[in-house]
């Protein structure tokens, strides 16, 4: 009797343990993306040639001691983008970070125009890591004011009164390590519909934001590729695909 009624006792105060969230996986590519990258040249982008070139069928990046980034730089493609779906497969060092701008504007003049090659905007964070929070995917506010907008596993929505995170996360910091390939090939994909922006990892949603601040949303800019002020580094992108939405 007194063996039953402890496990009753134990079941009332027992912490409920929570299942994981399903994982949302990618859409089919759609049949009709366009290749962006040649393999072989960078026509279509601009960029300084002494930081980016062709290697091996991938655009790389790379600063050194000798020939380092003045400032963050990018290389751009040509054509601005509104609604898209972007894919491609990503590398780089531990040493640095880089990113993949959209929606952004070219900055040509004032303090943050430290290079021919500067972009303000949504950024998808490129980096060589695993361990939250300091890991590929999350959306950054580059040369803007609001940091880190949307991290990796959050769905969120940004007002003018801030950032509300919804509901249960996306992915775990342990899922995360599962699904990211440190030091290998990573593939992205990057939609964006309006307001709403999604990004996903190597096929699995790491991501979910939609920003309804009147002032500071972005609808259409261009795109580019980062390499990093600071540290030497190298960052390579392949198979670069896009879709316009309309």
């Amino acid at each position: 009797m007194l063996r039953s009624t402890v496990l009753t006792i134990a079941c009332l105060f027992a912490v409920p343990v929570l299942a994981d969230s399903p994982a949302v996986t990618a859409p089919a590519q759609p049949t009709d993306m366009v290749r962006i990258f040649d393999g072989t040249s960078l026509d279509g982008w601009d960029g300084d040639t002494t930081l980016w070139s062709v290697k091996d069928g991938v655009i790389h990046g790379e600063t050194t001691p000798e020939n380092p980034a003045k400032g963050n730089t990018f290389i751009i493609w040509k054509e601005p983008v509104k609604d898209f779906e972007f894919r491609a497969s990503f590398r780089c060092t531990a040493d640095n970070n880089s990113g993949i701008q959209y929606r952004s504007q070219r900055v040509s003049s004032g303090k943050q125009a430290s290079n021919k090659w500067v972009l303000k905007g949504y950024q998808h964070e490129i980096r060589n890591e695993e361990n939250f929070p300091n890991v590929p995917s999350f959306i950054y506010d580059e040369k803007g004011t609001r940091g880190r907008i949307c991290l990796v596993g959050e769905k969120a929505v940004w007002t003018a009164e801030g950032k509300k995170v919804l509901g249960e996360p996306l992915i775990t910091a342990a899922e995360f390590k599962e699904l990211m390939k440190v030091d290998e090939w990573n593939d992205v994909v990057i939609i964006a519909k309006g307001n709403h922006i999604q990004h996903y990892l190597n096929g699995r949603l790491v991501l979910d934001f939609t920003d309804e601040h009147p002032e500071k949303s972005l609808s259409e800019g261009v795109l580019g590729l980062q390499l990093h002020a600071g540290k030497p580094m190298w960052a390579e992108f392949k198979d670069i695909r896009l879709k316009h939405i309309h």
